[in-house]
């Protein structure tokens, strides 16, 4: 037999085994227990006061004149000589208590809108790859194309919360208008909440008014509906730079979300040690949530982590590691003793969709889940140690995270559930699948991967087992053809289209960053 009719048999069996099971409705899962504690208290206050000692004695570099004046003017220690900023230990505590612990993230449809921080969980989608793989083609460079139909996917899936930025870079577009483009395709492609990269002051600025315009709202409206959100990451060790604290200083003084989020690798960018990687985490997502509080006392900020380790015999990045486990679960903690959201992330370092990518993705997604985390960055399609955005691993992780929220959601325990009736007819031995009981609920007693094939060895036929992959490509582009883009305004529409038109013809933004 060819490998051509190999292949179309699977992809027969796939097409008999019927439409994919429906997906879950777009709802936001919560954590119904107490997240998981992995350190004790005293040693989570002693990673608290080691940060605080670094902030005064080290301190950080902050590259920005201004952000260093805001500081100046809260009590901290700035040199004259340099960028270095060493900071107050209660003026740290001052400022962080003023970030407010629980917020809502408002969409261009109201039904999106999420809630950060409490029990609430956010699934966000991939975001940043250079590359992108998948509906049957190689690895390539992300290009316009791609990014489209990946936030066409994202739109499609209701368990995909909200956007996590680009979900692949659209290299095909002029880096000076690229935020544009970009950002029109997300809020007209789809109609949930976007995130804007914080990359220089006037990509931000374009950006937020993008975001108020497809909202059709005010700028007073837009102060008290944070409608975007961004991620600043440090430079570790120790260091803001210019593009993300211009994003602080224009995002927090518009009252919309900051998460700060040091990318902390540890053996590189941070301490070889688990703990000594925490403290410096915590040193540098103070110093950046202090400065969003210096810029407007109660602006929305979130505790972000993401320590994970490199493999120590080639420098890569590793990820769903048990130590990046041990550090989402104290950073939950963390974010827990500050009265803060806390932001986490679904990571793997494989090159495949393949059994890697799905236990570290897996491990990642628990140590977010079980530490608390209230928005979690890369929940869906992420691979290659983020160099790359994959259809498939899109699907395969839509699937985990319905998984993730069936498991989360307590079974009913009611007289009709506890089934005694059912058990007294059946009696000893004999079966359930003919009572009643049984026949009330077996469509939907059970959440159904999409992915599985529970069928029997025996019903296989000739083509044998469906290849994993040729599963993941059929229901990628089912869940593609499935797609139905949101409702706009035509006026809205029409405003958003000359927004963009008129920056693009100023020429943009300066690319010298």
């Amino acid at each position: 037999m060819t490998a051509r009719r190999r292949r179309g048999g699977r992809r027969a069996r796939i097409a008999r085994r019927g439409p994919s099971n429906p997906q879950r409705p777009f709802r936001q899962p919560r954590l119904p227990w107490q997240p998981v504690a992995a350190i004790c208290e005293d040693r989570l206050e002693a990673i608290h006061e080691a940060s605080l000692q670094v902030l005064r004695d080290v301190g950080m570099d902050m590259l920005h004149h201004e952000a260093r004046a805001i500081l100046r003017r809260e009590g901290a220690d700035v040199d004259p000589d340099s960028a270095r900023v060493r900071f107050d230990p209660e003026m740290v505590t001052e400022l962080v208590r003023c970030a407010p612990a629980e917020f809502t993230l408002h969409a261009r449809n109201p039904a999106h809108h999420v809630r950060l921080g409490g029990r609430s969980l956010a699934f966000a989608a991939v975001a940043s790859p250079p590359n992108v793989s998948g509906l049957g083609g190689d690895r390539r460079s992300g290009n316009r194309k791609d990014f489209r139909q990946l936030v066409r996917l994202s739109q499609h899936l209701n368990v995909v919360h909200l956007h996590g930025g680009y979900p692949v870079e659209p290299a095909d577009i002029h880096p000076s208008v690229r935020h544009l483009h970009a950002t029109f395709d997300l809020l007209t492609l789809s109609d949930k909440a976007i995130h804007t990269y914080s990359l220089g002051r006037q990509r931000t600025l374009d950006t937020i008014e993008m975001a108020r315009i497809a909202r059709g709202i005010s700028e007073s409206d837009l102060e008290t509906q944070p409608s975007l959100y961004t991620i600043v990451n440090t430079s570790s060790p120790l260091r803001l730079d210019t593009p993300m604290i211009e994003g602080i200083l224009e995002m927090s003084a518009r009252n919309q979300p900051v998460a700060i989020t040091p990318f902390t690798l540890a053996g590189a960018m941070a301490p070889v040690t688990v703990a000594g990687a925490l403290v410096q985490q915590n040193a540098e997502a103070l110093a950046g949530i202090s400065l969003t509080q210096a810029v407007r006392r109660g602006a929305p900020a979130m505790y972000g982590g993401f320590t994970s380790n490199v493999d120590m015999q080639t420098g890569s990045p590793a990820f769903g590691t048990p130590e990046y486990l041990q550090a989402a679960l104290v950073g939950g903690q963390l974010a827990r003793r500050y009265g803060l959201p806390y932001r986490s992330s679904n990571a793997n370092a494989s090159n495949a969709v393949d059994l890697q990518a799905t236990y570290e993705s897996m491990f990642s997604l628990w140590g977010a889940v079980m530490g608390g985390a209230n928005l979690v960055m890369h929940a869906a399609g992420w691979l290659e140690g983020g160099l790359r955005a994959s259809f498939e691993k899109m699907v395969l992780d839509a699937d985990l995270l319905q998984m993730i929220c069936a498991a989360l959601e307590p079974p009913v325990v009611d007289e009709d559930a506890l089934a005694v009736e059912a058990i007294a007819e059946v009696g000893p031995g004999g079966h359930f699948f003919g009572t009643a009981h049984t026949q009330a609920r077996y469509r939907t007693a059970f959440h159904t991967p999409l992915l599985s094939d529970w069928s029997n060895f025996e019903t296989w036929d000739e083509a044998g087992r469906p290849d994993p992959a040729d599963r993941t490509v059929f229901l990628a582009r089912e869940l593609l053809d499935a797609y139905e883009p949101p409702s706009m305004d035509p006026a809205t529409r029409s405003e958003l289209e000359e927004f963009v038109a008129h920056r693009a013809d100023q020429g943009g933004v300066p690319t010298d960053y």
